[in-house]
């Protein structure tokens, strides 16, 4: 595998900065009044980003969009847990994440994240990536020491508090279009990946209805890994923003209302319990607002709460918080 060069960053370094406004300007114009706040800021240990957040919008309750390009002399626990031979090794990480809460509870909350690690030290043996796929034999081909090794990581995922099958599929077949050119094979295996990864253990529950999740992705070289990884990001409007104008105009209640405030602790849950670029975050010293950009402005948690039998509240559970291959419905 050949080191990833300065133009290799400068190249998506300047993509994700182009996606940060582009997201912007698409749920801004959504929105049809609230505007993002940028806050620019630098990190300590090196690096910055950009982080922006509208707030109190007419659709959207929360929304942020926050790029950062950080290094360090020591990566951090989390994310060389798959990669041990890179413990203590110097870093850099490059990303866009984006978090949406709508206001309105039929409306589905949205995240998506695109990002790049590059390390100094060797690459990975040679054995399935976290992605579900197989490196071929260009990325298992060990490394001089001092050379630097990349992955792509990143994937976008809806949770839903009302759920309708049209806007899964909608959301499924989209996200099956976006990966289609990098191969047969790879669409299930990120959505199995998105499944897998955005589960509740603690409550045995999937936070929603999927999507895309890859991670430690470098086996189809830099330029197809990193047109993957694009192609995840430039898909995320175009799955998402049809179900939030089909959506957002839906009236509701104080029932619904309270529900998705129910729902969004699930969500909360699982950003401080199992996220891994929460803990890479705090690990490697990240500014907290950022980091924690991401939670809703408002939520609840009720003790054993069950939804009554038969109502739209539990169909949530019974038919849309279950794996399923909804591009092919």
């Amino acid at each position: 595998m050949p080191p990833t060069s300065n133009n290799d960053l400068a190249a998506v370094k300047s993509y994700l900065l182009g996606l940060q406004d582009s997201i912007c300007a698409a749920l801004e114009a959504e929105d049809g009044g609230g505007r993002f706040r940028e806050d620019a800021w630098e990190r300590a240990e090196g690096g910055g980003g950009r982080t922006r957040v509208l707030a109190d919008g007419s659709v959207f309750e929360k929304a942020g969009v926050a790029f950062s390009h950080v290094h360090g002399n020591q990566l951090p626990p989390s994310a060389s847990a798959h990669r041990p031979e890179l413990a203590g090794k110097g870093w850099e990480a490059l990303g866009v994440s984006v978090v949406v809460h709508p206001r309105n509870p039929y409306v589905p909350t949205a995240h998506m994240n695109v990002r790049m690690f590059s390390a100094k030290g060797n690459p990975p043996t040679e054995g399935p990536s976290s992605s579900g796929c197989t490196p071929d034999s260009a990325a298992t081909k060990r490394a001089s020491p001092g050379e630097a090794t990349f992955w792509f990581g990143g994937g976008f995922d809806l949770t839903p508090f009302y759920g309708f099958t049209e806007d899964a599929v909608h959301w499924h077949r989209t996200a099956r279009a976006a990966v289609a050119p990098s191969g047969d094979g790879i669409y299930p295996r990120l959505k199995k990946s998105c499944d897998e990864y955005f589960f509740l253990r603690h409550r045995g529950e999937a936070r929603g209805i999927g999507g895309l999740f890859f991670d430690d992705f470098n086996e189809l070289g830099f330029e197809r890994s990193f047109a993957l990884a694009r192609s995840v990001g430039d898909a995320f409007l175009e799955a998402y923003r049809p179900l939030v104008a089909r959506r957002k105009a839906t009236p509701y209640g104080e029932r619904e209302r309270q529900f998705q405030l129910y729902r969004r602790g699930r969500y909360v849950e699982f950003n401080l319990v199992w996220d891994r670029g929460t803990l890479f975050g705090l690990q490697s010293g990240g500014r907290t607002e950022s980091i924690l950009m991401s939670l809703p402005p408002a939520v609840r948690w009720d003790y054993g709460w069950q939804p009554e039998p038969g109502s739209p509240e539990a169909r949530l559970a019974e038919d849309f918080l279950r794996p399923r291959d909804w591009a092919a419905l």
